[in-house]
């Protein structure tokens, strides 16, 4: 197993702080420097500079607060060559057969380089903006339902449905995707781990201490053999990677220092009413604190004071960030999906001082290691796990 990495789209915005300009009043634009606008040209930067330095995929988001994820990385695949996309959606907002057939569309478009996030929702707010009242544990009942339909439509043969969320007779999608799309899941409730283990390709957890994360894997696996199915594992980081420990420490304060008081109240008092697990998960890191917020050696929580989903950081020179993955990855997490502030700049600091560390130890796949470091891949000697 080796360690598959990918980067994010921020179609929300970007900057040079952590500060959401969605999240706080309108004069956020005006009193923060530095933030950039998704517009088209700036988002192809970083899928060009991500396909570049040798990331496999970008992440999407989904929300109200973002572009359309499938509008936006279509347009993105006509900028790129290899790229893939792992598009965020919201199951429930649209017909499971019209998903199937859109994904199956989006392969022969884009040539087989799509990958799904299936986003449930733990926020009730966020989900009426959509017209969704179901409550928390319903929407994964009908994600169940709904990862059921679009799986059953892919066989390219007429599939019907009964449950109590979906009525499908002869669904059906003619063509259907080649290949199919691989599933991406997270969830940390008692609702969300079955639905992961009967339908994920792949479960994505947030950035917890390594502890933490291996009790969920093996949550899971334990699931997943359950179905008589095998899960591989992911993780949502973001990064502050540099030549030196202290000159990345030095940039995660002065991402701290923009954050005055007031700031990290509203931001917290506005997660702490999400539904989600995982949400909850993250605020338990570092419970509204600037103290102590190094919870683990180089996995900085300073990110979740004020935003929500993941809100950890892997921060250190480019070798001790190598260390964490290395360590996480010997757990069993095969993908990173990694991000930072700014997107671009940070993409080639990773991108420049991870990745041939990663590629040096042999924990990357033969041809991602001789196109990012222009060497061939080194042989692996077996360690021992």
């Amino acid at each position: 197993m080796t360690v598959r990495l990918h980067w994010f789209l921020p179609t929300g915005g970007d900057g040079r702080t952590l500060v959401d300009r969605h999240a706080y009043g309108s004069n956020i634009g005006r009193e923060t420097r530095g933030l950039r606008t998704p517009d088209i040209e700036y988002l192809a930067q970083i899928a060009k500079a991500a396909e570049q330095l040798g990331f496999e995929a970008v992440l999407t988001p989904t929300g109200t607060w973002c572009e359309d994820a499938w509008l936006t990385t279509v347009a993105l695949a006509q900028h790129t060559e290899r790229l893939k996309f792992l598009v965020a959606f919201r199951p429930g907002l649209l017909s499971p057969t019209l998903a199937a057939q859109m994904a199956a569309t989006y392969q022969r478009l884009t040539r087989g380089r799509l990958l799904l996030n299936v986003v449930t929702g733990g926020d009730s707010a966020e989900q009426r903006r959509f017209g969704d009242h179901l409550d928390h544990d319903r929407r994964y009942e009908r994600t169940d339902e709904f990862l059921s339909v679009v799986r059953g439509v892919w066989r390219g043969e007429p599939y019907d449905f009964h449950g109590a969320h979906y009525e499908v007779d002869g669904g059906l999608t003619s063509l259907p995707p080649d290949p199919v799309p691989e599933v991406f899941f997270g969830g940390s409730s008692q609702a969300a781990g079955p639905v992961a283990a009967r339908h994920a390709d792949v479960y994505l957890t947030w950035g917890e201490p390594p502890a933490q994360v291996k009790e969920k894997i093996d949550w899971i696996r334990s699931l997943a053999e359950r179905e008589g199915r095998t899960v591989r594992f992911g993780i949502r980081l973001h990064t502050i990677s540099r030549d030196s420990s202290a000159d990345a420490w030095s940039t995660a304060n002065r991402l701290l220092d923009d954050l005055d008081a007031d700031t990290i109240a509203a931001a917290q008092a506005a997660l702490g009413r999400s539904e989600s697990v995982g949400q909850r998960r993250m605020l338990d890191l570092h419970g509204g604190s600037r103290a102590q917020l190094e919870i683990y050696p180089n996995l900085w929580a300073g990110v979740g004071l004020v935003r929500g989903g993941a809100g950890t950081a892997l921060v250190g020179s480019h070798r001790e960030v190598a260390d964490r993955i290395e360590e996480y990855h010997a757990l069993g997490v095969e993908h990173f999906v990694l991000s930072g502030y700014p997107h671009l700049e940070e993409a080639y600091w990773f991108g420049e001082g991870v990745i041939p560390e990663l590629a040096a130890r042999g924990l990357l796949a033969a041809d991602t290691a001789s196109r990012t470091t222009g060497r061939p891949a080194p042989i692996l000697v077996a360690r021992g796990r």
